[in-house]
């Protein structure tokens, strides 16, 4: 720790020499969302949205969709299988399923781009122009619908005036991070923008058996926008993006658990014949160190048009690929026992098509959305040879599973919403879409045997898997047609003030499961499962306190219908539908700026969930993943000095206790805990330097466990554990 801290004053002190000017508040910018497709002030809409712009999250220090997320009540990002993606969790709303054919509750989009695949939403944040968190079901305006809420990553797009900025990130591990972006016009109509990120470390997880570190970083990401502009009232904006991840992972702490759901960490695996009892999360013997090989593409062409003066129509193309191949060594030791692997091969198209205007009380939007997603994917297990029977014909082969699955969805919805000003304070909000979702489904569990050593890449070409038998398969189809509705009253009771209250009917289409080990039975009622409704009931108010901060409040009720529970059984991850589940809760948001210099941040959320579990006659559990309580904060403190602007700066976020698993067993839950943050910032005209710290007190804390427990499953318990801690000094410099 004094090594770190010694490190960050240098920081500082080389900050403090160089000269520059101004300083400002950060925290109560106003902002401009698109929360309702059209530009307003976040105050202004009866939403519950957390948003924070690009110069917000450069003034912060947030660079990732973490610190995004913890900056948001009642928000957060689950990593079912490591730092490879992740979801984000809404009022412990969320996808914890490892396989790649479920989508979540919270949709994600980039740029109004609607991102289907968990394994594509790990993108790098950087040039960004603000990020918007709606929280609630989000159905009559945006692309794909949604139970639990939405992300929205806005980057920043193109413009005549020439600017740009470089920035470079040094810390532990290694780190070394750059980015940068340039813009500006090539010609009067026509302007330009391309956005640059690399980032490496050498991981933080301790292989004691090959002396390769995991959870290293070899990412690389680019985007090349072109704004062409002819006159006001039309533009297109062309967006091509793509990203690569190249790591080590799979990383998981192995903790012996002998006793079925009971940790033992101090007693002999009999099934490894191996124990870590160490003490330390942060390293294992591995033999097989996982990897995980991510390629993402899009091209999507944004048209606005403003058709007459009350008209306007916008329409959104795009096309995206992910593919990904990703395995871990899922014993988490030296023992050559069990290896968990998945491949993604998606390939997705939407269309959305919106026509808007109104007149002085009456505003209205009305729109098409097409989405066609086509996965060829597969999961598996090498087990050398406990798996799968059959002998091995090779001298290196291991025996195992595949199981390679299709999806074929085509998802048709239309929609609208009407604004209508019922008085000079009163607002009337009514919107409906319908939704026709068409999906195939096709499913093959195989024993095969893998010629060559299975943990390299490759290991799942055709030419190294020879098919020893089909044990099963599955086909299906579901034909689903939903109707999401909103309907609300905004009151603006003062100039500075709105009070709201809404029913929103939000839905979730049916899907279907891909097991790792098959199933009981190769039918419906195992691998199907069907459409949720959620009625949620709202009520929220947003408060602008004048010069010195404001206050935001929301309170909801969730009842749900089929409510799609996942859960873990066995060594497979299935969705299942909950025959009654609801939630109830609150979230407060306070920004204040007390006096010159001083700022603060106060998040609270309250989260009462409870779901019925399938076949067990009324016994109800809180969802995985669902901390009753959130609560976040951030300090921060600047004065001019030096020509520019100094800034000190430290923020939390505490997690009440949580489960990873419906059984809620003392093995597979985490106690509440808080990660904290400190940074030193100095910005002038052009530059700033950083220096920080984040997890600064090297809080242990488990953001994911499985429970592989009992001598007659594989004795264990998988632990995996979010960051330790973490220093670094960063430079920017933006003209």
């Amino acid at each position: 720790m004094k090594s770190v801290f010694k490190k960050s004053l240098i920081a500082g002190a080389v900050a403090l020499a160089i000269p520059s000017v101004s300083s400002a508040q950060v925290l109560l910018e106003e902002l401009i969302v698109t929360a309702t497709k059209r530009s307003e002030s976040v105050q202004d809409v009866g939403i519950a949205i957390t948003a924070i712009s690009g110069d917000q999250m450069e003034a912060l220090g947030f660079t990732s969709a973490q610190q995004v997320a913890a900056f948001a009540p009642g928000v957060s990002t689950v990593q079912p299988n490591g730092e490879a993606n992740y979801s984000i969790g809404i009022r412990g709303v969320t996808n914890s399923d490892f396989t790649t054919n479920v989508e979540s509750p919270v949709a994600v989009y980039i740029d109004e781009v609607y991102i289907s695949q968990q394994s594509g939403t790990g993108f790098a944040l950087f040039d960004m122009e603000r990020v918007e968190i709606l929280r609630g079901p989000q159905g009559t305006l945006f692309g794909r619908n949604a139970t639990g809420g939405l992300a929205h990553f806005v980057t920043r797009k193109p413009a005549q005036e020439l600017d740009g900025y470089v920035k470079a990130t040094v810390g532990d591990y290694g780190q070394f991070k750059l980015e940068g972006a340039v813009g500006g016009g090539l010609s009067e109509n026509l302007s330009a923008r391309l956005s640059i990120s690399t980032h490496d470390n050498d991981g933080y997880i301790e292989n004691r058996l090959t002396g390769e570190d995991l959870n290293n970083a070899n990412d690389v990401a680019g985007r090349l926008q072109l704004l062409y502009q002819p006159n006001d009232n039309f533009e297109l904006l062309l967006n091509a993006r793509r990203s690569s991840q190249d790591i080590r992972t799979g990383f998981f702490e192995n903790v012996s658990s002998v006793e079925t759901g009971v940790l033992t960490p101090n007693v002999l695996n009999p099934v490894l014949g191996y124990i870590d009892n160490d003490g330390d999360v942060f390293a294992g013997d591995y033999d097989d160190p996982g990897f995980n090989d991510l390629e993402t593409e899009g091209y999507s062409a944004t048209i606005k048009w403003g058709l007459t003066d009350s008209l306007n129509l916008t329409s959104i193309t795009d096309y995206s690929t992910t593919e990904r191949t990703y395995i871990e060594d899922s014993d988490a030791s030296p023992v050559p026992l069990f290896n968990f692997f998945l491949t993604t091969d998606a390939e997705q198209f939407s269309q959305e098509l919106r026509l808007d205007g109104g007149s002085d009380k009456l505003r209205w939007q009305a729109g098409l959305y097409y989405l066609d997603l086509d996965i060829n994917d597969s999961n598996g297990a090498i087990t050398d040879p406990f798996i799968g029977g059959g002998g091995t014909t090779a001298p290196n082969s291991e025996g195992g599973l595949t199981n390679p699955y299709t999806s074929f969805l085509q998802s048709v919805s239309v929609f609208g919403q009407i604004d209508y000003a019922i008085s000079e304070t009163l607002e009337l909000i009514a919107g409906l879409r319908y939704i026709k979702d068409e999906k195939d489904f096709t499913f093959s569990f195989n024993a095969v045997e893998f010629l060559n050593p299975a943990s390299q890449p490759g290991f799942n070409d055709p030419s190294n898997v020879v098919l020893q038998g089909v044990i099963g398969s599955y086909a299906g189809s579901r034909d689903d047609s939903e109707i999401a509705g909103r309907l609300q009253l905004n009151w603006n009771y003062s100039d500075t003030g709105l009070a709201y209250a809404s029913f929103n009917r939000g839905v979730k289409g049916g899907g279907f499961n891909a097991p790792i080990f098959g199933a009981a039975a190769f039918d419906d009622a195992t691998f199907s499962y069907s459409p949720e409704t959620l009625n949620a009931y709202e009520i929220g108010i947003k408060r602008d306190l004048g010069d010195i901060g404001r206050l935001n409040a929301a309170a909801y009720y969730y009842d749900y219908e089929d409510y799609q529970l996942f859960t873990i059984v066995g060594l497979d991850s299935l969705t299942v539908n909950s025959p009654d589940s609801e939630a109830k809760g609150f979230e407060v948001e306070l920004q204040l700026a007390p006096t010159a210099g001083w700022e603060i941040m106060l998040g609270v959320a309250y989260n009462d969930a409870e779901a019925e579990i399938p076949g067990t006659a009324g016994i109800r559990r809180r969802p995985i993943q669902s901390p009753e309580w959130n609560l976040n904060g951030l300090l921060r403190y600047s004065f001019p000095a030096f020509n520019g602007d100094i800034a000190f700066q430290v923020d939390a976020d505490y997690r009440d206790d949580v489960t990873f698993a419906l059984s809620g067993t003392p093995n597979v839950s985490q106690d509440a805990y808080v990660v904290a943050n400190v940074s030193a910032t100095y910005t002038n005209e052009n530059w700033k330097l950083s220096a920080f710290v984040q997890n600064v007190g090297d809080e242990e804390y488990q953001v994911q466990a499985f429970d592989l427990s009992g001598v007659d499953v594989f004795g264990l318990t998988e632990q995996y554990y979010g960051r330790p801690q973490w220093w670094g000094v960063s430079a920017r410099y933006e003209w």
